[in-house]
């Protein structure tokens, strides 16, 4: 303005101008947090944070300055020229630093392997961004694949969205990719097998980002990738759960769990846990598994008072003495004996736990003032061809029996099987396909429903929530698969071929095994809840007079130690069982009930 010469009236100006922008912006700065931003990572909401520190540190200068000169001799254009300088000056060195950084890391991912990113969404973003700025990971993105049609063409950070899902094979063989990630939270099963299978067809590696709610810290994705499972295949929804009204009667309650070593007790456990109960009673009958569980919740929850007990369900006065001992007010009931097969060679046990077991927890919670009893049931209940079946139907009749003349409120959930469970069949072919085969398969149209641990645990404890006393609720187990087809998908996991590589042989159906399960016996009928996911099933029910009688008579079977007599009992208490033992499942047992 003045050619570089300041006249001599505008110096003193000058002076408290410079003083005041001198003691206030660096002051104001530092109070703002500007001074603690990684400017590595410059963003929109940095340049916006840029533009807020700026505008008050500007405004602050030109009161000071306002009050001690009251701008005598002042321009009124210098604020507004002080105000844009200096975001130029702040938002240049910010974003130069950026760029010199971006430069560094796209020069050394050149030397990476060359990966395709299926999905050019927040997620392929933010793992793209993350690739670039790690050189670590070794990795370069040399495209996105999207089947949006308005992203085909585009480019995200740069990086080109060369095509469609169609086109994966072509483009990994013209960039020479080995890697391809799907960057899609919460992808559909229908397009994670479709990019499975493509993959595979190419010789591919094929990885998966975690859920939306795992990408919460950005910088940790690149740690969270993994291989694709057989969940991700399965594709079983994410489950809402209404926490409120499941922490209504679970928070700051005591909380017994049966079966807490196993897959579905100790799931449930954990996920009781999140809600803050007073105290959380484990009780098994195995010790190792319940040392492992009590470790891991006294590791995760430290504040959380966990009592491991090591107890029988079978054992009436040890049952008895639990409940009495701590007055539990929410119980669990997972505990059973669970595999076909070894329960038509053993029906006496399964019905000493599967039944008695559960009349001894059901009248221990009843005289220790329970209030609520939730069971855990299984969908071989409904029109069972077998013991265990038979057993949890039996199991399921009593409590419904005895809620109707109890204070406690009984509840049953039934559902199908559960990936990942301890002797499920899924760790069994994992199994056979690390020994090279061959996978076994009982018959080539066996169908299963499946879900999750964490669903099944999850939905358990929301029907907890909804049960007024009596009802068996249903949970949704989405449609059936085909055991073969879950055994070739788990081989093609794995890298290998099936029918090639790995041998799958049918070994014919099992005592007591069926082609399919259901969830709902003939007559009764269903209705839904307010949870998409959980129904209610209209069960029929018995006099709790005729279900005590039916267990006395059940019971001097038992004792006789002879297995015609105790599934001939069975037959008489569930009308619908049918059995299907097979050869040489009859073995004699002489136990004491």
């Amino acid at each position: 303005r003045f050619d570089w010469t300041v006249p001599a009236g505008q110096r003193d100006v000058l002076l408290v101008g410079l003083a005041v922008s001198v003691a206030v912006k660096p002051l104001v700065f530092f109070l703002s947090g500007f001074y603690r931003r990684l400017w590595r990572y410059a963003s929109i909401p940095d340049l916006v944070h840029i533009l807020k520190t700026v505008s008050v540190a500007c405004l602050v200068a030109t009161v000071l300055t306002l009050f001690f000169t009251r701008f005598e001799g002042y321009s009124r254009s210098i604020p507004l020229l002080d105000w844009m300088i200096l975001n130029g000056l702040v938002m240049g060195r910010s974003l130069a630093w950026r760029l010199f950084q971006e430069h560094c890391y796209a020069r050394r991912a050149e030397e990476g392997d060359p990966v395709l990113i299926v999905g050019a969404g927040m997620g392929g973003r933010l793992l793209a961004q993350e690739i670039r700025q790690n050189p670590d990971m070794k990795l370069r993105v040399v495209g996105f694949l999207d089947d949006d049609p308005a992203k085909v063409g585009a480019r995200v950070l740069d990086i080109p969205v060369l095509g469609r899902l169609r086109d994966l094979g072509r483009l990994a063989r013209f960039h020479g990719v080995k890697r391809v990630i799907i960057a899609i939270p919460s992808a559909p099963s229908k397009l994670i097998r479709e990019v499975v299978h493509r993959c595979q067809a190419e010789g591919l590696q094929v990885q998966t980002l975690p859920p939306i709610t795992d990408m919460l810290e950005p910088r940790r994705l690149a740690a969270q990738l993994r291989d694709v499972n057989l969940e991700d295949l399965l594709g079983r929804d994410p489950v809402k759960l209404d926490t409120g009204r499941i922490a209504g009667y679970l928070a700051g309650r005591r909380v017994l769990v049966t079966g807490a070593g196993g897959s579905i007790g100790s799931e449930i456990c954990r996920q009781v846990a999140r809600f803050g109960p007073r105290r959380l009673i484990l009780f098994e009958i195995a010790e190792t598994p319940l040392h492992e569980i009590h470790l891991e919740l006294q590791r995760e929850f430290p504040g959380l008072d966990v009592v491991p007990v090591l107890a029988d369900v079978r054992d009436r006065d040890q049952v008895g003495a639990v409940f009495e001992a701590y007055r539990p007010q929410v119980v669990f009931h997972a505990a059973a004996y669970k595999h076909v097969p070894m329960m038509e060679y053993h029906p006496a046990e399964a019905v000493k736990t599967n039944v008695f077991g559960t009349r001894n927890l059901a009248e221990a919670a009843e005289a220790a003032g329970v209030e609520r009893f939730v069971m855990i049931s299984t969908d071989k209940a409904v029109n069972p061809t077998n013991v265990m079946g038979a057993s949890k139907r039996a199991a399921e009749m009593f409590v419904q029996a005895f809620d109707a003349e109890s204070r406690t409120e009984f509840i049953t959930v039934r559902f199908g099987n559960v990936l990942g469970s301890n002797g499920s069949v899924v760790p069994l072919f994992q199994a056979q396909i690390r020994r090279g085969g061959p996978v076994t398969v009982t018959h080539p149209d066996v169908i299963r429903y499946f879900m999750t641990i964490p669903e099944a645990s999850q939905l358990v404890l929301q029907a907890g929530s909804m049960g007024k006393g009596g009802e068996i609720f249903l949970l949704d187990m989405g449609e059936p698969v085909k055991i073969v087809h879950l055994a070739e998908e788990l081989i093609r996991l794995s890298g290998l071929e099936p029918h090639e590589d790995i041998e799958i042989v049918f070994t014919g159906l099992r005592p007591g095994e069926k082609l399919f399960e259901e969830l709902l016996i003939d007559g009764e009928g269903v209705k839904k809840t307010e949870h998409r996911k959980i129904l209610v099933a209209a069960a029929r029910t018995a006099p709790l007079k005729e279900m005590d009688r039916h267990l006395q008579e059940l019971k001097f079977c038992v004792r006789k130690g002879e297995p015609e007599l105790i599934v001939a009992k069975l037959r008489e208490i569930v009308p619908e069982y049918r059995p299907n033992r097979g050869p040489g499942a009859e073995v004699k047992l002489h136990p004491k009930a």
